[in-house]
């Protein structure tokens, strides 16, 4: 009887769990088949009234030939679209050319053609005169591919786009920098290089730029009265300048503000800022004896030796 008890009662904990399993089961799969029926809603009432239409075949066909046609540049039509771009390199129309280089490249990058596309797509930038972007290409492409042909020559015109946007003097001169540094770096990289005379001149015009913003501080500040400033400004030009055009008439600006430094000043610094002066016309006349400047600065110079005489015999 005990027997008999036990079983029915291991029986019924097994109908109990069955029942719990499977109403656990049902819930999991109502709730599944909801969200596949959101889901679905969503889609329907999202998808284009097209969507719901019969598919036809035919117009199917006609979209993928008209997708083909679109104009798009791909592998399939791209033998097509670089004929293309040459023949409008060829005929000088380079912003059109570079619009579908520009396309191709990245198709065209590990292929035998990629440098050579590269190459034109900075060339037309350049022969428009987009210099920025002719930089930045013509760089890049000796990045890519140091070791062509062309890799010297993308350097030089990588330079000399950078050359030909440095600003005027009176400007920022970051650019005219980086330039110069740019230039001094492929002098040493190819010393030997057929465009080390180009570079040079390059190199003289953008140093000249420098300081010709330089000079025309020194004259800013002698003009304005800041003569401490003109002589810190000037001896400054004097050590990075020293041999550009501008530098006899800095030499000049410096006299004439020690002159006027020294006749401002009070009794007894009127000395040495006198002996300033003679000193700056001694530099301008040692360094540059065939200088337009020197006969002025004799002048100011004969006067300032004039005032120290005077000042030696008020000693007396």
């Amino acid at each position: 009887m005990k027997k008999i008890g036990y079983i029915e009662y291991n029986l019924l904990i097994i109908l109990v769990l069955c029942f719990v399993f499977s109403e656990a089961r049902a819930a999991n799969e109502a709730e599944t088949s909801q969200k596949i029926n959101n889901i679905c809603f969503y889609e329907t009432i999202n998808a284009p009234e097209a969507a719901t239409a019969p598919i036809d075949f035919r117009s199917k066909k006609k979209k993928s030939k008209a997708r083909r046609s679109s104009g798009k540049v791909n592998f399939e039509t791209f033998r097509q679209y670089y004929n293309k771009a040459m023949k409008f390199y060829d005929n000088k129309a380079w912003l059109s050319a570079a619009r579908i280089f520009e396309e191709l490249y990245p198709l065209s990058i590990g292929t035998a053609v990629g440098d050579t596309i590269l190459f034109l797509f900075a060339d037309s930038y350049f022969q428009n005169r987009d210099y920025q972007m002719a930089a930045f290409h013509f760089k890049d492409y000796a990045r890519r591919y140091p070791g062509t042909e062309r890799t010297e020559l993308a350097s030089l015109n990588s330079l000399k786009a950078m050359y030909l946007t440095s600003p005027e003097y009176y400007l920022d001169q970051f650019i005219t920098l980086v330039a110069i540094d740019e230039i001094n770096l492929f002098i040493q990289t190819y010393p030997n290089s057929k465009f080390i005379d180009e570079c040079n001149r390059m190199l003289d015009d953008l140093n000249d730029k420098l300081a010709k913003k330089d000079m025309e501080m020194v004259r800013m500040y002698y003009h304005t009265g800041y003569y401490e400033a003109a002589q810190i400004t000037s001896r400054n030009f004097m050590k990075t300048f020293s041999a550009s055009k501008f530098a006899p008439e800095v030499l000049f600006i410096l006299t004439k503000n020690n002159y006027e430094f020294a006749r401002k000043s009070v009794e007894h610094k009127k000395y040495s800022r006198y002996k300033s002066c003679l000193e700056s016309y001694e530099t301008l006349r040692l360094q540059y004896p065939e200088s337009s400047f020197i006969a002025e600065a004799k002048k100011i110079a004969d006067e300032a030796a004039n005032q120290i005489k005077k000042l030696d015999e008020h000693k007396k």
